[in-house]
């Protein structure tokens, strides 16, 4: 199911949260999935926009198509197609947990404006070791 961003609060505390752009969309996503899925809460999958995606790589699949392949998967409850910061959804969402790749450990975890806000509503931020493969890698592979 697709919510826009006033849909957000009627789901708040009740779901964890997974986050990124998923362009390219591969088995380390749906792994990712089934990961934040066990945690025993429905997932909601925060789409980034396509303006945040390009400044990574050109836009493969467009946010509305990203969110229709998404919305399709057996363990992602909810979709939102973010039109604010991260930050905003979370504040607004208030998930009761925040699902992140292993691999942002290593960057030293999620960003410090997330964590704050994170904290401030008592969501519990999990790292998941579920990255089999990487968006970037992949476009890596082909240019």
């Amino acid at each position: 199911m697709i919510v826009d961003l006033r849909g957000l609060e009627s789901l708040r505390g009740a779901v964890t949260m997974v986050d990124g752009s998923f362009d390219p969309i591969h088995e380390g996503h749906v792994a990712y999935f089934a990961a934040a899925r066990a945690l025993g809460h429905p997932v909601l999958c925060n789409v980034c926009p396509d303006e945040w995606t390009a400044r990574k790589h050109p836009v493969l699949l467009t946010q509305s198509q990203r969110g229709a392949v998404l919305d399709a998967m057996r363990d992602i409850s909810y979709v939102h197609l973010s039109t604010v910061s991260t930050r905003e959804v979370l504040d607004r969402l208030r998930p009761a947990v925040y699902a992140k790749g292993s691999d942002w450990q290593h960057r030293g975890g999620v960003p410090a404006d997330e964590r704050e806000t994170c904290e401030r509503h008592g969501t519990r931020i999990a790292y998941l070791d579920t990255v089999l493969n990487s968006s970037t890698a992949i476009l890596g592979r082909h240019r």
